[in-house]
């Protein structure tokens, strides 16, 4: 094999990096900031993600990208502020929710995720953690057989009807054969409040809050959700490991733009995303945020936003799940 010199290999190197540059800087785009939106408040999870990306990103763009908090009704404000938007300069970061089920559980929403938006990258995954109080049963297995032996007598808590946590307990419930009565609450630190207190006996919560109570010995993680065991918490089983077959569920953060923002654009951010995701330092960063990294072409994110939309409907259907 023939080898460069180190000096003439890194040279080429950063031609070929010029040269990547120079491609995009030909478009002409962005020609002004890049605006953020991200639809929950200030040090929330999605808002870390989209700070996060936001310097690299800005850096390999040559604009600004400012991250704009536009909070309220599980991210949907934001969600369709940036369908509205006809500046081709505004893009959102936003959840499973906003860019699947949105419209399908209240069609009094505002925006169509599937006709007012586009997907642009799928960011970061991460599945979530069952937990349980701390005195609950020693194994995954033993948790089941108990739950099932109480029927409804158990209660699960999420952040609120709709979310990801509701639908997915939901789905475990089916695929578990058992029977807790839902009990929503306004966010996950109340629902990790009623665990600790025993009003509820279960729920479905993301890592980094879930895992940050297991090790206080507050709470017990049973398992998580993915299909297999996953990076953000290698120690813990998955689910199938404790008996529950076919289950599956991820919380994932995404960045998408209005339907009207030029194709080109869209695979420019598509490609410069990816490459920044997969950043050691940035990965590292996303890890400790208790994400795994993904960084996909649009496709890619459109053929999750397919699946997690049809998966999440048919629940929805078969709960007769309303909004509030």
């Amino acid at each position: 094999m023939l080898r460069l010199p180190r000096r003439h290999a890194i040279t080429s190197a950063l031609a070929l990096a010029v040269s990547a540059s120079s491609v995009f800087a030909q478009t002409g785009w962005p020609s002004r900031p890049l605006k953020l939106v991200v639809g929950f408040p200030a040090g929330s999870s999605p808002d870390l993600m989209a700070r996060t990306i936001a310097e690299p990103l800005s850096q390999a763009l040559g604009q600004p990208v400012i991250v704009e908090n536009k909070a309220g009704a599980g991210g949907n404000i934001g969600a369709d502020a940036v369908a509205r938007a006809t500046d081709d300069h505004t893009l959102g970061l936003m959840i499973n929710g906003n860019l699947t089920i949105a419209k399908i559980l209240n069609p009094a929403t505002t925006y169509d995720p599937l006709k007012d938006l586009q997907p642009v990258s799928l960011l970061a995954v991460s599945p979530l953690v069952l937990a349980v109080p701390a005195a609950q049963a020693a194994s995954g297995k033993a948790f089941f057989d108990a739950a099932r032996a109480q029927g409804d007598k158990l209660n699960y808590g999420t952040p609120g009807v709709g979310t990801v946590a509701h639908l997915g307990m939901e789905l475990l419930k089916s695929k578990a054969g058992i029977s807790p009565v839902h009990v929503p609450y306004p966010g996950n630190p109340q629902v990790i409040t009623g665990l600790i207190g025993g009003q509820v006996q279960m729920a479905l919560l993301p890592p980094g809050l879930a895992l940050a109570q297991v090790r206080g010995g507050k709470l017990k993680a049973i398992g998580v959700t993915s299909a297999g065991r996953s990076s953000v918490a290698p120690d813990l089983p998955s689910l199938s490991e404790a008996g529950v077959a076919g289950l599956q569920l991820e919380i994932w953060n995404a960045v998408a733009a209005p339907v009207g923002l030029p194709k080109a654009h869209v695979q420019k951010l598509a490609t410069l995303l990816a490459e920044i995701v997969r950043r050691p330092d940035i990965r590292e960063k996303i890890l400790n945020q208790g994400w795994q990294v993904a960084g996909t072409s649009p496709e890619g994110l459109a053929k999750r936003i397919a699946a997690d939309t049809a998966a999440m409907a048919e629940v929805i259907r078969k709960n007769d799940i309303k909004p509030n």
